[in-house]
């Protein structure tokens, strides 16, 4: 059996409006000063195959 992994990644993030907007949702901010939401969860992911993870916006 596989396991895929998949990243949610959508939304608005009106809960951390005015900083994220339509334009600009949480997590493609650089909250912690070490990455995007985004770009954390991708790293977390990295010994797995990259090939293999899923990211639906």
């Amino acid at each position: 059996m596989n396991i895929i992994p998949v990243i949610l990644a959508g939304g608005a993030g009106t809960r951390l409006w005015p900083l994220s907007r339509e334009e600009k949702p949480k997590q493609f901010h650089d909250l912690t000063g070490d990455g995007t939401l985004l770009e954390k969860t991708i790293k977390r992911l990295m010994p797995l195959d990259p090939a293999m993870c899923l990211v639906v916006t």
